[in-house]
């Protein structure tokens, strides 16, 4: 388990998203595993471009969401905070509608840095979107 709390669970992430991008494009944090967390986003008027199609900006929204929110959960939080450096995604099939789930995996977990891939999946479990994540690890300076 790569998780710094090893008790961790979606309930912990009930008020991260509160007031903020994530809550108004109604994302929600549903599952936590060994290695990965996942996150629901809906393909809604808040989440389409003009032409009625998941927006790419929000699917790279849900993605910078999930790939930060699984880095800060791998360091001590009290210590470090995980900031992101880069992002890039790969749009690959619209979406018309429904709900997309993105599944975050760490590809390198550093001390100064960390990489994640998030696969975005419709709920025909067809690819959307694959993007890559970025972040530096950082020495909380409020300490």
């Amino acid at each position: 388990m790569i998780w710094f709390n090893k008790s961790l669970t979606p309930a912990h992430f009930a008020d991260m998203g509160k007031g903020n991008l994530g809550e108004h494009l109604g994302m929600e944090f549903t599952e936590i595993g060994p290695d990965y967390i996942k996150g629901t986003m809906p393909v809604d008027h808040r989440t389409k471009q003009p032409y009625g199609l998941l927006h790419g900006g929000a699917s790279v929204a849900l993605a910078e969401t999930l790939g930060s929110v699984g880095a800060a959960m791998v360091v001590d939080h009290t210590e470090y905070i995980c900031v992101g450096q880069e992002i890039n995604a790969n749009h690959l099939r619209s979406v018309r509608s429904g709900i997309v789930t993105g599944t975050a995996k760490p590809i390198h977990i550093g001390s100064s840095s960390q990489v994640w891939e998030i696969k975005i999946h419709d709920e025909r479990d067809h690819l959307v979107c694959i993007s890559r994540l970025t972040v530096a690890v950082l020495k909380r300076k409020d300490r």
